[in-house]
């Protein structure tokens, strides 16, 4: 190798070296220059409100609903028939807006129910302004004066909140995980929905500032139709819940709220006010055609109806009756099947035909089904058409249940198709004939449903079990036979009688039974109730790849049950854990079975989280985040 080669060879050598050297020094200059951990914090934070979009706030009413109708129902009188007259008016900060005169023909409902009729008001804000005060008011308009000559307007309900332009929520009268629902308000004489948003570049929902510090998303992009884990579930579905939208999470069994209905379900109902933090009972409900023009209508009354979602919703429990929505799916509620004069309820399962052809299949597993009809003895059935998930009933309404409930008036014909209806509704529930004797008990002259019975037990179930699952509360009875509280009783017992002859049934409600198999069999041969054997071959949670841990249930049940968002029963915890879980993703999950014994009742997923190596337990929680970035802010 010549002189000049080893030359330029070193040339290059010692270029490279130089290079390396320079490249260290501005590797170490930047590390040493880099910020701490706080203060890179502080760097990625943006407490902008609204760079993107001038500022405005949106506030959508999708629902009133009188709350009156049941309790007029149950009196004597044409009250029932006096259907109010109400608006509403928005006022945010110092803006206000009203529905009278603005909102369809005249802007006022005269209705006991506004769903589908929803409306929306726009209310332009400062510039970043921070917090908006919004009151939303029901306006009645009474008679007033002598026969009524003039028009009183009575503000009968009023919702004050604070919405915060930052995390898109809001406080007050109303909240996130409040007892109703967020967007929700049962008021002492209405109950509301509604939904308040502001402006937003990318229109889903999720406002600039929760983008840019919290979910680290992309305040240009719609994220409602983004799913990052791929759980099927998009982000803004699971932020407006507090869900992690980057961790996978198991939604097709998620049940926080233990009402039959999972996430996914609750997603797909999102339109129709499913929420996963506050129970729900849908019913899809079909009526029949007329045997001749003097036959009754075989439809459920709209004022049966409103009974029936007055009656759950005192306890906390949304009922939401399709009969025909606008945009229900096909063969979905509100159709008139082909007369049949007599369904059974165990001979041939005949409603299985309607239950194929006319239950919509997607909504088997989240819908009750519920036919009106005719029936030669007047009366109605739950069936077990699917294996033996008691999602199906049957009632008649004709001049065979006149006779046999003694409902001769408008009025009385609705109270008893509602009770009849309520009956059979309390099955889909949890009370069932095999879980306490009062249940479906008859007059023993009738139809002597446990033979064995001693006279005097049979009679004090019948006398002290105040029900409408007892049966003779189904009936209509004539007011000089019986005082108007029993006439019209119109409720599930709440044990006041005390036992052993009355129970607290909804101590015993169990809202996932209609999915659930039931722990006997209905035979033709079975002749009474002592006939049904009762048999409980429940396993308990079987998950693969999953492990109950007893030490974490022990050390943690306690703490844990509140995660089950129910209301009328203590709860059994059980933790299980994912041994070959990876980083990224779930490895514990908290199962809930509600105390409802003797109803049977299974586990439902109600939370999942993470337990490290010292047995610590984490879930997340997007308000610890929030508060972190408005910390940080200050």
């Amino acid at each position: 190798m010549s002189a000049d080669h080893i030359v330029k060879k070193n040339a290059w050598v010692y270029a490279a070296i130089i290079a390396v050297l320079i490249i260290i020094s501005v590797a170490y200059w930047q590390l040493s220059a880099k910020p701490s951990e706080e203060e890179e914090q502080q760097k990625v934070l943006d407490d902008s409100i609204s760079p993107m979009e001038n500022q405005a706030l949106f506030v959508q009413i999708l629902r009133i609903r009188n709350r009156e109708l049941m309790d007029r129902m149950l009196s004597y009188g044409s009250g029932w028939k006096d259907v109010p007259s109400f608006y509403y008016t928005i006022t945010v900060d110092d803006e206000s807006g009203s529905a009278k005169g603005n909102v369809g023909d005249t802007g006022v409902y005269t209705t006991w129910d506004t769903m589908g009729y929803e409306s929306t008001m726009t209310f332009d804000v400062d510039e970043e302004r921070e917090y908006s005060r919004v009151s939303i008011s029901i306006i009645e308009e009474q008679p007033a004066g002598l026969f009524g000559s003039r028009v009183e307007e009575v503000e009968r309900e009023k919702i004050s909140l604070t919405y915060d332009y930052r995390t898109g929520r809001w406080s007050g009268d109303d909240y996130f995980m409040d007892t109703d629902g967020m967007g929700h308000f049962l008021g002492t004489n209405y109950e509301v929905w509604f939904h308040i948003y502001q402006a937003d570049y990318d229109h889903d929902g999720i406002p600039y500032w929760m983008e840019k510090n919290i979910l680290g998303t992309d305040p240009a992009v719609d994220d409602s139709k983004l799913d990052p884990d791929k759980d099927g579930i998009p982000t803004d579905w699971e932020w407006w819940y507090g869900y992690d939208p980057f961790t996978y999470n198991d939604h097709e069994n998620l049940d926080p709220d233990i009402d039959g209905i999972e996430n996914i379900e609750e997603y797909q109902m999102r339109k129709y006010f499913a929420n996963p933090f506050q129970q729900d009972i849908y019913i899809e409900t079909d009526g029949m055609e007329k045997k001749g023009i003097i036959d009754l209508p075989h439809v459920f009354y709209k004022e049966s109806q409103q009974m029936i979602i007055e009656r759950f919703a005192r306890h906390g429990i949304n009922v939401y009756i399709d009969d025909g929505w606008k945009d229900g799916p096909v063969n979905g509620g509100g159709e008139l099947l082909p007369h049949q004069k007599n369904l059974d309820d165990v001979l041939g399962k005949q409603l299985l035909a309607f239950y194929t052809h006319h239950f919509a299949d997607e909504r088997k597993g989240i819908f009750r089904y519920v036919v009106v009809g005719s029936r030669e003895d007047g009366g109605g059935f739950i069936t077990p058409v699917s294996y033996n998930n008691f999602d199906s009933v049957y009632v008649s309404n004709d001049f065979n249940s006149v006779m046999t409930r003694l409902a001769f008036t408008p009025r009385e014909l609705r109270v008893m198709l509602a009770k009849a209806i309520l009956h059979e509704l309390g099955h889909s529930i949890g009370l069932m004939p095999v879980t306490f004797p009062g249940i479906d008990i008859m007059n023993r002259k009738v139809v002597d449903r446990y033979p064995s019975m001693p006279d005097e037990d049979y009679e004090g179930y019948w006398n002290n079990y105040y029900s409408i699952m007892n049966y003779q509360y189904i009936y209509n009875k004539p007011y000089f036979f019986s005082d108007e509280t029993h006439t019209y009783l119109f409720d599930y017992s709440d044990g006041s009688n005390g036992p052993p002859y009355d129970q607290n049934d909804w101590e015993h409600v169990y809202l996932p039974t209609f999915q659930v198999d039931v722990i006997s069999y209905e035979e033709p041969s079975d002749g009474n109730f002592e006939d049904f054997e009762i048999v409980n071959d429940y396993p308990g949670v079987v998950v693969k790849g999953w492990e109950f841990d007893e030490n974490l249930t022990e050390r943690h049940a306690a703490k844990l049950s509140h995660l089950a968002l129910i209301s009328n029963a203590e709860v059994d915890i059980q933790v299980f854990v994912k041994r070959e879980a990876s980083d990224d993703e779930y490895n514990l999950r908290v199962y809930a079975k509600p105390n409802v014994e003797p109803v049977f009742a299974v586990y439902s997923l109600v939370a999942e989280g993470r337990v490290d190596a010292d047995n610590t337990i984490e879930f997340y929680s997007q308000q610890n985040l929030i508060d972190a970035a408005k910390n940080m802010i200050k």
